[in-house]
């Protein structure tokens, strides 16, 4: 099962289960942007919890899809952008829960939230220069600093939990047997609420923001399809699935 969807006292779990890294191909970013954009929409759900089983939150897109058939590109883009546009737009806050690794697709996420608690664990990076792709700076500059992001961004390196909570990246850090209780334990304070007030600061919060992450995340994909025309691209993707170096030319 790709995902479980739990609704308690007017909060709404969204549970990522993908073995081994809860990376997902292009059907399963889509269902993700369906399920998150359904919770927004019922008058039951004051606030979403999204969170993961597993070795980690999420790792991204599934690179031996794009690895068998880089014209799935196209497909795989438009799930992702849908997805952190959901969590984003998401009609209620949205509370992000990670531990272990935040990486690639998992930085949309987690970008896109409104909250995020981590598990003393977590760490995250954006690792797509080194799988021929680009995106997610948009999303980490909802997290971190500029130059900080740039620096990530060019080396492929991932950022521990705690650090970023010294950026104020992070609402909390806490240890990782105590993570979903700590998210449900804030999602409880939100959920008590009301509605239609959480409904109305959420819009004006999104309102407010001085970038559009929306576009400028579709404004990134479009150098992600520009990259995947190259060969270095695919080297890049096979040298991920055959687990060896990359070699350019």
């Amino acid at each position: 099962m790709e995902f479980a969807y739990t609704v308690t006292d007017r909060i709404a779990e969204v549970v990522m289960n993908q073995p081994p890294v809860n990376a997902f191909n292009s059907i399963g970013w889509a269902n993700l942007a369906k399920t998150i954009t359904a919770a927004g929409e019922d008058p039951a759900v004051n606030v979403v919890i999204l969170r993961a089983e597993g070795r980690g939150f999420c790792a991204g897109v599934d690179i031996k899809e794009l690895a068998a058939d880089g014209r799935r590109i196209v497909a795989v883009n438009k799930g992702c952008y849908d997805s952190f546009a959901a969590v984003h737009r998401c009609k209620v806050p949205v509370i992000a829960a990670t531990h272990g690794f935040v990486l690639g697709g998992g930085i949309g996420l987690a970008g896109a939230a409104d909250i995020i608690i981590a598990s003393e664990d977590s760490y995250f990076g954006l690792p797509e220069i080194d799988r021929g792709a680009m995106g997610g700076a948009s999303h980490f500059l909802r997290m971190l600093p500029l130059q900080k992001v740039r620096a990530l961004f060019y080396t492929g390196e991932s950022i521990k939990a705690a650090e970023m909570a010294r950026w104020g990246a992070i609402e909390s850090v806490v240890p990782r047997e105590t993570l979903v209780d700590a998210a449900r334990a804030l999602a409880a304070k939100i959920a008590a609420k009301s509605g239609k007030a959480l409904r109305l600061a959420k819009e004006a919060l999104n309102g407010i923001e001085p970038v559009d992450i929306e576009r400028n995340y579709r404004f990134e994909q479009g150098f992600t399809l520009e990259l995947y025309t190259s060969p270095d691209s695919q080297e890049a993707r096979d040298a991920f699935v055959e687990k060896r170096d990359a070699k350019f030319g």
